[in-house]
C-alpha cells in the first residue's frame, strides 16, 4: 500500500512538473510568437518609410541644367547696405531643395558692359518649397578702379537696377560649405560681416527640423548698422534652448547698447572661442572676410580641432590660404622672386611669373590676356581653363569642380612650368 501510494505520489509530482515545463514552454513560445510579430511590425514600419522616403525624393524636383528663369518676388531693404531677395521660378514648378551653405549662381545683364556678368549670392535661409531668398551687400567699386574693375558690378546691379517682378538667370545652387543633416556632433558656426548669410541658412534649417543638436552661433560685425536680421536672430535665441547665440561688435557705436545689441565687444577670434566654449570637441563652420578666416582656422589648428572638424568657405573675393600638404617638399612652393614660365597658348604669349601676382586670372588681366571670370572665388566655375601642362597650387577651397587636366584661374597659381588653353 505504501509503494502504491508513493508510486502514485511520484506519478502526481512528474505530472505536476511536466505541467509546470509545459506551461513555460507555452509562455516561452506565446512570448516568442509576440516579439516576432512586433519586429515583424517594426520591419514593416521601417519598410514603410523608406518606400516613403523613395516616393518623395522620386517626385522631388531635379536641380536643372543651365539657366532657369526666376522672378523677383519681394525685395526687402535689411539694414545699411544689405538688400534681401526673394526669388520664385517664372515657370511656377516646384523648387528643388538645395542644402544650407549653398550659392545661387547669377548670370546679369549689367548695363553698360560688353559681356554677361557671373555672379554668386549665397542662399540666406533655410530651403523652403516656393522660393529661394538671396542678401546681397553693396560692395563699393576697387579704389583705383584698375586694380579690379570687375569689383562692385554685381552687388551694385542688385541695388540699383532689381525690382520686384524683373527676370533673373540663375543657375541651381552648387557648392560643397554645407550642413549635413545626418551628422549629430554639436556645432559652432560663425559668420563674419556678410558672410554670415551661409551660416544663417544653416541656423534656420536646423531650426525648422527642431533640430536638438547643440549650436554655438558667433556673428560678427563692426556694429548695429550692419546687423542682419536682428529681431530674428534675438527670437530664435530666445525660443531655442539648444542655440547660444554670441554677438560680437569690434566697433561699437554710441547707440548701440551691449546686452541689447550685442553680447561681446571685439572681433571673432580662437581666445575668444576659448572663453566661451566648454572644449573643442566641435565641428566648426566658418564664413567671412579673408582675413577673419585666416586667422581663426589657424587658430583652431593651434587649439588642437582637426582638421577634418574645421569647415570653411571664403565670402566673395577673398581667399584663405591654405597649408602645404604632407607631400611638398621644400622649395617646391613657389615665392615671390622666384620666376616660372606660363603660357598662354590661345593668346601666343609667354609670361614670366615671379610670385608677387596672387592669381592666373590676375597675371591675365595685367598683360592684356582675355580670360572669362565671375565670382573670383573659386565658386562659379566661369574661369575654368584647361591645363595643356604643368600643375598649379590652389591657395582657397573653392565650390566650384575642377575636372582633372582644368584650373580655376581665379584661385590658383603656378606651380611649375605652366601652359594653360587662354
Amino acid at each position: 500500500m505504501f509503494w502504491q501510494l508513493s508510486g502514485a505520489g511520484l506519478v502526481g509530482l512528474v505530472a505536476v512538473w511536466m505541467a509546470v515545463v509545459l506551461a513555460g514552454t507555452i509562455r516561452r513560445v506565446q512570448g516568442d510568437a509576440r516579439r516576432r510579430k512586433l519586429e515583424l511590425a517594426q520591419l514593416e514600419t521601417e519598410l514603410e518609410m523608406l518606400r516613403d522616403v523613395r516616393r518623395r525624393r522620386a517626385a522631388a524636383p531635379e536641380p536643372w541644367s543651365g539657366i532657369r528663369k526666376f522672378v523677383v518676388k519681394q525685395r526687402v531693404a535689411e539694414c545699411d547696405g544689405i538688400c534681401s531677395f526673394y526669388l520664385v521660378p517664372h515657370d511656377g514648378r516646384a523648387l528643388p531643395e538645395f542644402k544650407p551653405g549653398q550659392y545661387l549662381t547669377f548670370q546679369l545683364k549689367v548695363p553698360g558692359q560688353p559681356k554677361l556678368v557671373t555672379r554668386c549670392y549665397s542662399l540666406s535661409d533655410a530651403p523652403r518649397p516656393d522660393y529661394y531668398r538671396i542678401s546681397v551687400k553693396r560692395v563699393a567699386p576697387a579704389v583705383p578702379r584698375e586694380a579690379n574693375p570687375a569689383t562692385g558690378l554685381g552687388s551694385g546691379f542688385f541695388h540699383d537696377e532689381v525690382k520686384e517682378g524683373d527676370i533673373l538667370d540663375v543657375k541651381a545652387p552648387a557648392g560643397h560649405f554645407c550642413l549635413e543633416a545626418s551628422n549629430e556632433r554639436p556645432l559652432v558656426l560663425i559668420g563674419g560681416g556678410i558672410g554670415v548669410t551661409p551660416v544663417l541658412s544653416m541656423v534656420n534649417a536646423l531650426v525648422r527640423k527642431n533640430s536638438e543638436r547643440e549650436i554655438w552661433f558667433l556673428y560678427g560685425l563692426r556694429n548695429g548698422s550692419e546687423h542682419f536680421q536682428r529681431e530674428h536672430l534675438r527670437t530664435l535665441a530666445k525660443e531655442k534652448p539648444n542655440l547660444r547665440l554670441h554677438i560680437c561688435y569690434s566697433q561699437p557705436q554710441p547707440a548701440d547698447v551691449s546686452g541689447r545689441d550685442f553680447h561681446h565687444a571685439g572681433r571673432v577670434n580662437t581666445e575668444f572661442l576659448k572663453k566661451i566654449l566648454p572644449s573643442n570637441n566641435y565641428d566648426f563652420l566658418i564664413c567671412g572676410p579673408g582675413p577673419m578666416m585666416e586667422e581663426v582656422t589657424k587658430g583652431l589648428s593651434e587649439w588642437g580641432v582637426p582638421e577634418t572638424a574645421i569647415f570653411f568657405e571664403a565670402f566673395g573675393p577673398a581667399s584663405v590660404k591654405r597649408a602645404a600638404r604632407p607631400a611638398d617638399k621644400p622649395g617646391e612652393i613657389s615665392k615671390p622672386g622666384v620666376g616660372i614660365e606660363v603660357t598662354f597658348a590661345k593668346s601666343d604669349r609667354t609670361i614670366i611669373w615671379d610670385g608677387k601676382t596672387p592669381t592666373l586670372l590676375e597675371l591675365a588681366e595685367q598683360h592684356g590676356i582675355p580670360m572669362d571670370s565671375g565670382c573670383r572665388a573659386g565658386n562659379c566655375g566661369t574661369c575654368v581653363v584647361a591645363v595643356k601642362a604643368g600643375a598649379v597650387d590652389y591657395m582657397a577651397g573653392h565650390g566650384a569642380s575642377a575636372e582633372p587636366g582644368t584650373c580655376l584661374a581665379c584661385v590658383c597659381k603656378p606651380r611649375e612650368k605652366l601652359v594653360i588653353d587662354a
